[in-house]
């Protein structure tokens, strides 16, 4: 257990069975079970809210209907540095739901709430709910053996029926694997975790914890917020545009991300497969093979997958992927490939 934005988190349960690579390789080939109840939650309603958190977040919320999911950021309005990234959930044009990281909800809360019209209510909701994470390619299986009928595509959600408990299900994960989130309400939490964790088990999936959904997130190439998004590291930089409705008037942060797109960034965020052996870990220097520093590791972990050192890096957009770089892994020089996105192949549709 470990403290993690303010909470007492698992890194890894128990071996035999647990253990940060057989969760890992437990989600890749089965199904894996996370608490996530840690992240942020908060709820906007009234009339216009769409439109009005359409203004401060950088995606274009007119692109999803009711019923579907978009991943954004909110940005500072005079740098366009990331303050979050987070999930929103549009149930209608009058209420949304937003999912912000844990440690920095109440932030998140504090900056909306302040540019609300009066009309518009900005709630902290982060015990309202509970946030468990069924990710695998089994995950359709064991819904099945519940008596469960998802049937969403990705990046939607609905309310079901769940254990005759009213409960937000959602088809989104961290890990790249088909998968789904679900919302209970917070005291429900317990009765809905108990169920599925039977069916999982009978089937050979694993309980997960941080370790193994960091060393997932981290072979697609997935950002953490305080590695590589943060208020000194925009979405440019973070090889993350695709997040920004470039077309839109107006949102948080519009004006500096536009000249940085256009005058181009100074670091992009690449990962990197190790050549040598090694493992990177954030903090750590790159280097170009004239010893000239190129950037810096922003993540680093050992890859179940790839059976090597991988990493995520800001490093200068001149150096091209597939080419060779070197890492200062505690004073010694250990090569590695400039890779693409993401480093195993994505299963979550």
């Amino acid at each position: 257990m470990a403290d993690f934005g303010g909470w007492e988190m698992p890194i890894e349960y128990p071996a035999p069975i647990g253990g940060v690579i057989n969760e890992h390789t437990g989600v890749r080939e089965r199904a894996g079970l996370f608490d996530v109840s840690h992240l942020g939650k908060a709820e906007i309603s009234g009339p216009g809210a769409r439109e009005f958190l359409n203004s401060i977040v950088t995606n274009d919320l007119s692109k999803i209907a009711p019923g579907q999911a978009q991943y954004t950021m909110l940005c500072d309005p005079d740098t366009g540095g990331v303050v979050d990234d987070l999930i929103v959930y549009l149930k209608s044009d009058e209420e949304i739901l937003l999912v912000p990281n844990a440690a920095n909800n109440e932030e998140v809360v504090r900056r909306i709430s302040n540019a609300a019209p009066r009309e518009i209510s900005v709630r902290n909701a982060h015990e309202k709910y509970a946030v468990i994470a069924l990710q695998g390619p089994q995950s359709d299986e064991i819904f099945s053996a519940l008596g469960l009928s998802v049937n969403l595509e990705y990046m939607s959600f609905g309310e079901f029926d769940f254990a005759g408990e009213n409960t937000i299900i959602c088809r989104t994960g961290y890990t790249g694997e088909r998968g789904y989130e679900l919302l209970p309400a917070w005291n429900s939490a317990p009765v809905i975790w108990k169920k599925i964790l039977d069916a999982l088990e009978a089937r050979g999936g694993v309980v997960a914890g941080l370790g193994a959904r960091d060393t997932l997130r981290t072979e697609m190439c997935y950002p953490l917020h305080g590695h590589e998004l943060s208020l000194t590291i925009s979405p440019v930089e973070a090889n993350a545009a695709w997040a920004v409705g470039w077309k839109k008037e107006n949102f948080w942060g519009a004006s500096p991300l536009k000249k940085q797109r256009s005058d181009g960034a100074t670091k992009i965020l690449r990962p990197l497969v190790m050549v040598e052996r090694g493992i990177p870990r954030a903090g750590m220097n790159l280097l170009d093979h004239d010893g000239e520093s190129i950037g810096l590791v922003t993540s680093g972990t050992f890859s179940p997958t790839l059976k090597k050192g991988i990493a995520l890096a800001l490093i200068k957009p001149s150096i091209a992927i597939g080419e060779q770089v070197q890492i200062d892994i505690r004073g010694n020089l250990a090569s590695a490939l400039v890779a693409k996105a993401p480093l195993v192949p994505a299963h979550v549709r």
